[in-house]
């Protein structure tokens, strides 16, 4: 998810409701539509919100429920706190100390013009207004899933800037919520990547990107307000979240050689 854009186009019928209480079937023609467009456009990010919407079904409800018995997180649950709204909040990400996870955050968001809200409004694009801040517990859920994930970037090292580190982190998001729209987008980037390049290190630091979300703590559970006060090495450490040795090394292989648009 590069470049955060909206498209153009006429929705001949009215756009869906989004009902966050009914575990929806999955929509696997309308998935791999959405996942062949996203393939041609890796920049195209309404794409991904389709396939999450095809696929992901009950992830949400699955993982809020997870979220009740984790540790802290009923007080999570309680206080229902709109991340996006949090993180658009220029004057607490100023109050940030330097070193903090917060502190890289906002140099993110200075260095690629990308915003919490900005990606809440592609998130909404197939979708009607009152499907906009639904008040249900796995609608805010899903809503915090979407706000983490630029957090997610900075925790993990994978840039967002980059097709590559957008497949890392979504293999990664894969092995911690089971959400299967991260899956398929995973496995078609790395596809992808074999047919071009005809090489392996690209799909290897996928693969390693799922192994270290299967390894790390469960970054859904986490505090994130808390989170962003915390020194950036400090937080990587007690999540256990190892270093993305085979995508450093993809990274400057695909660098090295100028291959871009994977």
């Amino acid at each position: 998810m590069a470049t955060r854009m909206v498209e153009d186009r006429t929705i001949a019928d009215a756009p869906p409701t989004f009902n966050p209480s009914v575990a929806t079937k999955r929509d696997w023609r309308g998935a791999f539509a959405a996942l062949r467009r996203l393939l041609a456009d890796g920049n195209d990010t309404v794409q991904v919100f389709r396939i999450m919407r095809a696929l992901n079904g009950d992830t949400a409800q699955r993982n809020y429920r997870r979220l009740l018995t984790h540790p802290g997180g009923g007080k999570l649950a309680y206080r229902r706190t709109e991340l996006a709204e949090r993180f658009s909040d220029r004057a607490w990400l100023e109050s940030l100390p330097e070193g903090s996870v917060g502190a890289h955050y906002r140099a993110f968001l200075d260095r690629t013009g990308f915003s919490a809200t900005g990606l809440a409004d592609i998130s909404y694009t197939d979708l009607d207004a009152q499907s906009r801040g639904v008040e249900h517990p796995y609608a805010w859920f899903g809503r915090r899933e979407r706000d983490i994930h630029d957090i997610w970037h900075i925790l993990t090292g994978y840039t967002a800037e980059e097709h590559l580190g957008e497949a890392c982190l979504v293999a990664f998001s894969y092995a911690q919520t089971r959400g299967l729209g991260w899956a398929a987008i995973g496995t078609g980037a790395a596809l992808k990547s074999l047919r071009i390049t005809r090489d392996r290190r690209f799909a290897a630091a996928v693969w390693e990107g799922y192994r270290h979300g299967k390894r790390a703590n469960w970054l859904s559970g986490e505090d994130y307000e808390a989170l962003l006060a915390e020194p950036l090495e400090a937080a990587r450490k007690r999540l256990n979240i190892a270093d993305p040795v085979k995508y450093h090394a993809a990274q400057a292989w695909l660098r090295e050689r100028r291959i871009s648009g994977i």
